[in-house]
């Protein structure tokens, strides 16, 4: 019990055990334990509760200092901001294990109109993510107004949330373990980041290079040429939840349809978008891809030996690129960051069969009566050799006699 619900309990309780003899106190002792503060409670039973459970202390929560400053921002806030506003998370390359040092993607989405900026970190560090929300200020087309982060102690610590707001940024947060606050940045961690980069493991300082190439074509191709859904409205009918959407829109297209952008901003995007070729940008991103293909360790913790970057298959130029755009489509053919390496396998050896022996006998049955079941030929077998069949051979006879047909 607590100690704000004890220093209510000690009126009532103090003299039912008076009355019935099981405590006996003096006035000034009686005094003191009703004028007794929760605070005072609480302090002078840590050692009791403690003891109570076993000698385990309670595991420190999400309520450091930091943390009970930033105020908490839930999906349904949001209310419709102007372009600037983003939701902030981190995506793990670590593969099937969180241990050593791998490299981490920040994912920065806008809420307004989707765009999406992703940068690779060496590690896991709040100067890094620091550095990272200073350099996506110039790749946004607009300036920033607001982050939202999860509770992740990269993101709350004394480096991150004072250095956004010396920058005039808004720093909120989401509830802790309820990743459905942060559900912008949550669909583009699998859209975007999972889908280019996969799950396996990556580090060092010239895979995040490699990162930083395919992140920059990456981003100009779904930021201008991909479509995307946007919630309109969300009601409930009993148990049913009915959701509407917007036509989908690409990033790029709601910004210059969003009525607080401004006319520079959407002239510079204008000019780019002219600028752009999808389909160069396209083999940029897998021609990166297959050089991080060469260096993805899907088996955690193992070192595997790294094939050069110069060993890519990746087509030298946009225009063949753009030739085997169809047929590798047709053939299944798997992004380099999602290829398996292959283990070897042991080559089977074929265990000697008991039907060796009589495998010419059986084709003569075949050749004169086609259609032989395998009972048939179990049951001819056991009249010569009863010793060694029975209908215990059925399965065996059934498989050869496939083989055979086939």
């Amino acid at each position: 019990m607590c100690g704000k619900r004890l220093k209510v309990m000690i009126p009532t309780l103090l003299p039912a055990l008076e009355r019935h003899g099981r405590l006996q106190l003096g006035q000034s002792d009686r005094d003191r334990v009703l004028a007794i503060s929760a605070a005072t409670i609480d302090r002078l039973l840590v050692d009791v509760k403690i003891a109570a459970s076993g000698g385990r202390r309670r595991r420190a929560g999400f309520h450091s200092a930091i943390r009970r400053e930033v105020p908490i921002r839930t999906f349904n806030d949001w209310n419709s901001p102007p372009p600037g506003f983003c939701e902030v998370d981190m995506v793990a390359h670590g593969g099937t294990s969180v241990a050593g040092s791998f490299i981490q993607t920040l994912t920065m989405v806008d809420i307004a109109t989707g765009w999406t900026e992703c940068l690779p970190l060496l590690t896991r560090d709040g100067s890094l993510v620091a550095e990272a929300i200073n350099r996506a200020q110039s790749l946004f087309p607009w300036l920033l107004r607001g982050v939202d982060f999860d509770n992740d102690s990269a993101f709350m610590n004394d480096v991150v949330v004072p250095g956004c707001r010396q920058q005039k940024l808004e720093v909120t947060r989401s509830r802790a373990y309820k990743k459905n606050d942060q559900a912008f940045v949550e669909q583009k961690n699998g859209a975007v980041v999972r889908r280019l980069m996969g799950y396996g493991r990556f580090d060092g300082v010239e895979t995040a290079r490699m990162m930083g190439r395919l992140y920059a074509a990456a981003r100009l191709y779904v930021n201008f040429f991909q479509p995307s859904f946007k919630l309109k409205e969300k009601r409930r009918e009993g148990a049913k939840v009915i959701k509407r959407y917007h036509a989908p829109l690409t990033p790029y297209q709601r910004a210059l349809a969003h009525p607080k952008v401004t006319a520079a901003v959407k002239r510079r995007l204008r000019d780019q978008y002219r600028s752009l070729d999808p389909v160069a940008l396209l083999a940029e991103i897998r021609a990166t891809q297959d050089e991080l293909g060469n260096r993805v360790d899907r088996r955690a913790g193992q070192a595997r030996c790294l094939q050069r970057a110069c060993t890519s298959t990746a087509p030298a130029t946009a225009a063949t690129f753009a030739k085997t755009l169809g047929k590798t489509v047709t053939a299944g053919e798997p992004r380099a960051t999602h290829r398996r390496s292959r283990r070897p396998y042991k080559t089977r050896v074929r265990m000697p069969s008991k039907l060796d022996p009589h495998l010419a006998a059986i084709e003569a049955w075949l050749a004169e009566q086609p259609q032989l079941t395998a009972l048939a030929i179990v049951g001819r077998l056991s009249e010569k050799h009863p010793e060694e069949f029975g209908t215990r051979q059925h399965s065996i006879v059934q498989r050869l006699l496939r083989a055979l047909r086939a």
